[in-house]
């Protein structure tokens, strides 16, 4: 029988609940057990696909093409495992799943209610994440801070889920802030109390509490808080902050929090084997090169916007026992050439990543004809593509004024076109080109060079593509398509040979990359990068 381990957060949001549930899980599957996470988010939007990146951050996307929240890229980047959509629950799409069943007239014309038909459908999508991965143990993170009152459903099936497996085959991990108040010296533990007892008003007595802190946590902290909210004293990990979540895991295990989880779900506790995960630690700690990346985007005033794209540089310094520099960029506040030149003098490499829309597109077109002239090592994902071929049949090809019809509908040279399957589409939400697709590599290119592989298969979001009618004339002027669909039709990778590395990409690879196996693009660009240095 699955096992299962639900995180709550209580005192403040943003308390790092994802990071917690998927370092569980590397420390779970170092141990032998076979682990998937889910998470429950509170919002009513069906999925984060239609949300603003200022909103909720990087959208996520898995194989099976679900757009979900970015937590699920910490999962499968720690226990390095793909999910997919039912991983991914929220309320909007238990609300309307429900609404559906009621139209079709499946609740026997019964009144519909929260309870039994919504707190229903969400210990239904429990089962269907046991059922799909059959774990032995499934953690379920469930988004937003305890007194929420968009939470209340899932807590609620939360309460009546567990009554029903029955006890030692669940357990409720409650994640707090302890506030440090400088002037007196003092962590206080009052609020997490409170936000016990709020999570015990609903019926839930959490088994583990997990404090997030600054500063160490002394024995009468623990001691206070094991007594006021009735966990046993073992039960009281402390987390503090780190300088990489890699760190995570080890820290949480050197307090036992494993032994103590297992012993509550009545598992039995294997020697972990973490030799590897040590190793990945050190070469994070002592790196013996540097460098820096240019990330030049349009919503980076919220890092947590290109969240996957940073881990990824990050997974290819590791590799390289490189530290990597992220110096952020809005690519709106770029309007000349000169001003590319100034603000790029000090990068090491550029990286243009994927959006949607016109804001600081002439931005990026000068930053890619900045990285072209000066072979500065570049890579582009999905926009970042699409601006290189912009830039490229402009500046070389000599087709002025070149652009896509996402920002320009009247170009005379489009260049980048929607997809003749997307051009019947009226909605928005999941109706991309979403989800993994072969794509064939062309021999003797810095793509294959990097993969190694005739055939990979990569993860898309994009409704515009590389447009066929003018292969001819920008391959003619030197750009070389590296990649394509197996049949030809779609460009998914093209390439400047004659530079040290430009190639750009209309799939996402930074959605595939594990800190122990950077994704190949990735690693040729650092690669690229430090040999330059």
């Amino acid at each position: 029988m699955t096992k299962y381990i639900f995180i709550t957060g209580g005192v403040v949001s943003s308390l790092g609940k994802g990071i917690l549930a998927a370092s569980l899980g590397r420390l779970l599957v170092s141990k032998g057990y076979k682990v998937s996470i889910q998470k429950f988010d509170p919002y009513i939007n069906v999925d984060p696909g239609t949300m603003s990146p200022f909103q909720h951050g990087e959208v996520f996307v898995c194989d099976d093409g679900a757009e979900t929240d970015l937590d699920l890229g910490h999962y499968e980047r720690f226990i390095n495992t793909d999910l997919s959509q039912i991983n991914n629950v929220t309320s909007g799409s238990v609300y309307q799943t429900v609404i559906n069943k009621e139209r079709r007239g499946e609740y026997l014309g019964a009144t519909v209610q929260m309870i039994p038909h919504i707190t229903g459908e969400i210990k239904s999508r429990l089962i269907q994440a046991t059922k799909k991965d059959n774990p032995d143990i499934l953690i379920a993170e469930i988004g937003g801070t305890i007194g929420d009152i968009e939470s209340l459903p899932f807590i609620e099936a939360i309460r009546q889920f567990r009554t029903e497996i029955g006890h030692g085959n669940s357990m409720s991990i409650h994640v707090t802030l302890l506030p440090y108040l400088p002037t007196s010296g003092e962590l206080k533990t009052k609020p997490s109390q409170h936000s016990v007892n709020v999570l015990r008003s609903y019926g839930i007595q959490p088994e583990m509490l997990v404090l997030r802190t600054q500063v160490p946590i002394g024995k009468n902290e623990k001691d206070k808080l094991a007594l006021f909210c009735s966990v046993n004293k073992d039960c009281v990990i402390e987390c503090k902050d780190m300088n990489t979540i890699y760190e995570v895991p080890i820290y949480l295990e050197n307090q036992g929090i494993t032994k103590e989880i297992l012993k509550i779900l009545n598992l039995e506790d294997r020697e972990a084997k973490l030799a590897d995960w040590e190793e990945l630690i050190y070469a994070i700690k002592h790196p013996k090169k540097e460098a820096t990346i240019g990330l030049v985007g349009k919503y980076t005033e919220l890092n947590d916007a290109y969240i996957s794209v940073v881990e990824s540089l990050k997974h290819a310094g590791f590799k390289n026992s490189a530290k990597i520099n992220i110096k952020w960029i809005a690519s709106d506040n770029i309007t000349t050439y000169k001003e590319a030149e100034e603000i790029l003098s000090d990068v090491d490499g550029i990286l243009v990543p994927g959006g949607f829309g016109t804001r600081g597109i002439e931005g990026k077109l000068k930053v890619i004809k900045y990285a072209r002239e000066n072979n500065v090592p570049y890579l582009g994902l999905c926009l970042g593509m699409q601006c290189a071929v912009i830039e490229f049949a402009r500046n070389v090809a000599g087709l002025n004024n070149a652009n896509s019809t996402e920002f320009d509908k009247t170009t005379e040279y489009k260049v980048v076109d929607l997809m003749e399957e997307q051009k019947n589409i009226l909605g928005y939400g999941a109706t991309m080109r979403l989800g993994s697709y072969p794509c064939k590599i062309t021999p003797n290119t810095k793509a294959h060079q990097a993969y190694q592989a005739d055939i990979i298969n990569e993860r898309h979001r994009h409704r515009f593509e590389f447009n066929n009618e003018y292969k001819e004339i920008l391959t003619q002027k030197g750009l070389v398509i590296s990649g394509t669909s197996p049949d030809g039709l779609l460009a998914e990778i093209v390439e400047i040979p004659k530079n040290d590395w430009f190639v750009a990409c209309q799939f996402h690879p930074e959605f595939k990359s594990r800190p122990q196996n950077p994704h190949p693009l990735f690693l040729g660009f650092i690669d690229a990068v430090l040999n330059q240095k």
